[in-house]
């Protein structure tokens, strides 16, 4: 088991999750050995318990979260797996796996990690045409921006293209005092920077000043307008709907579903 949650990449990793899923499902998963899932009580929190006994993490730690809705949801995972154990469709398993076995231990330097997203985030970067794309961006990325130069006491420097354009020196700090102090929590909101690549839309959604949703679709600003003039195509849809599942199950822990 350790294998094979260890083996399904992560977004944004070198690694083709789906290439991956795929290559994993023509035969090395591993059959399900247990009837039921439930959730109990535990210290710290909630334990996923298969058949009364505890599930492991792949480091072995006890896979125990803080939230009972969290807890709920991954159970809801493992119930819903077939004659096979498929961890490419369980990503609130793996999210709480890399929350206990790799967040935990370095909570410092993954909130840096997510903040530093701000000196280069999505929302910065705008087109310079058609106006049409343009008004888009205005529209849906500005009061984003607004909100949050209000919020962290700061202000940030638009650019036009993707010509790197420095930041005030404040933005980083300021962002990074807003991070999750909870492993699972902090984990998710990192999940849900890098897949948007913008940690100012996953602040905006954690501190209610926008749904989940709407951070989503602005994120997607920019390809929905390209498949609206050309067309989606079907690999590129795959990986989005891939993304989006890594991305509720961010937004369920977070509460921002």
């Amino acid at each position: 088991m350790r294998d094979i949650f260890e083996d399904i990449a992560t977004p944004g990793a070198e690694q083709d999750p789906i290439r991956r899923a795929r290559e994993l499902s023509r035969g090395e998963l591993p059959k399900r050995f247990y009837k039921s899932a439930a959730v109990a009580p535990e210290a710290g929190g909630f334990a996923i318990l298969l058949d009364g006994r505890p599930v492991r993490t792949p480091a072995r730690n006890p896979l125990v979260v803080a939230s009972e809705r969290a807890a709920a949801a991954i159970a809801a995972e493992w119930e819903g797996q077939g004659t096979h154990i498929d961890p490419s469709v369980m990503p609130l398993t793996r999210l709480a796996n890399s929350a206990i076995d790799g967040v935990a231990a370095d909570m410092d330097a993954v909130a840096a990690d997510a903040a530093k997203f701000a000196g280069s985030d999505l929302l910065l970067y705008r087109a310079d045409g058609p106006d049409r794309l343009v008004a888009r961006q205005t529209a849906t990325w500005d009061p984003v921006v607004a909100w949050a130069e209000n919020r962290l006491g700061v202000r940030f420097r638009l650019v036009e293209g993707v010509m790197p354009v420095d930041q005030d020196p404040a933005v980083i700090p300021a962002v990074r005092a807003l991070m999750p102090d909870e492993p699972l929590a902090l984990a998710a909101l990192h999940s849900i920077t890098t897949l948007m690549g913008s940690v100012l839309l996953a602040v905006a959604a954690l501190e209610g000043r926008i749904t989940g949703d709407q951070a989503w679709n602005a994120a997607h600003l920019d390809e929905d307008w390209t498949i609206e003039l050309w067309g989606d195509d079907e690999e590129a849809s795959e990986r989005r709907a891939y993304r989006r599942k890594e991305f509720d199950a961010a937004a369920l822990v977070l509460g921002i579903a």
